[in-house]
């Protein structure tokens, strides 16, 4: 009987340990994801982050709008340049028909000669077109690049005084405090710096 007795105190105790060091265990566990997660928690905290609104920035952005005037202008001339020479060709072509019908060519190969010049001076306006497309396209495709270029020197700049982990484009951003919003910041030191540049490149 005192046997029997002595392995079921035993038992008992055996449990118990093992029911202590999985409690001890499994307490240590989540001490261990706690501090974890208090670890990341500050780090979060401690993130310092700020937003641009960008298409506010490039709208009062003194070298976008010179940009944006000089486009204008080239967009202008082509438009000229391509209607000129499209009214050109179609008072040629309406001249051509109306000597046809009135027999106004001497012979047939003359006539068919006419309308084969024609013909290439048509091809040539089509050709114009998508040639001052493309110039236009490209000219777009370089203010872009320079308008970023600008904005992404000074905010290499900035950010070594500043050190903001993340700098944002606010076209992602749905709601952002607007203590973090430095557009206007941004702007206003873009603009003084740009008319220096801009005096030093006409010397």
């Amino acid at each position: 009987m005192k046997k029997s007795t002595s392995i079921i105190l035993y038992a008992i105790l055996f449990v118990s340990v093992i029911v202590l060091f999985i409690l001890s265990f499994s307490s240590n566990g989540k001490k261990e994801n706690t501090v974890k997660s208090e670890t990341t928690k500050r780090q979060y905290i401690k993130m310092k982050v700020a937003y641009i609104k960008t298409d506010s920035l490039i709208l009062n952005y003194e070298l976008a709008q010179d940009l944006h005037d000089e486009f204008t202008k080239s967009q202008e001339s082509f438009t000229k340049e391509y209607s000129d020479k499209r009214s050109n060709f179609e008072k040629q072509a309406a001249d051509f028909q109306a000597k046809v019908k009135r027999g106004g060519f001497l012979t047939e190969q003359r006539a068919v000669q006419e309308r084969d010049r024609l013909s290439g001076e048509q091809q040539k306006i089509v050709t114009l077109d998508q040639e001052l497309s493309k110039k236009l396209s490209d000219i777009q495709n370089a203010n872009s690049q320079q308008l970023m270029d600008s904005l992404m020197n000074y905010l290499k700049e900035y950010n070594a005084e500043k050190k903001y982990d993340y700098i944002f484009n606010a076209s992602g951003i749905l709601i952002g405090d607007e203590n973090q919003n430095i557009t206007k910041e941004i702007l206003d030191a873009l603009n003084l710096r740009y008319p220096k540049k801009k005096i030093s490149s006409k010397k």
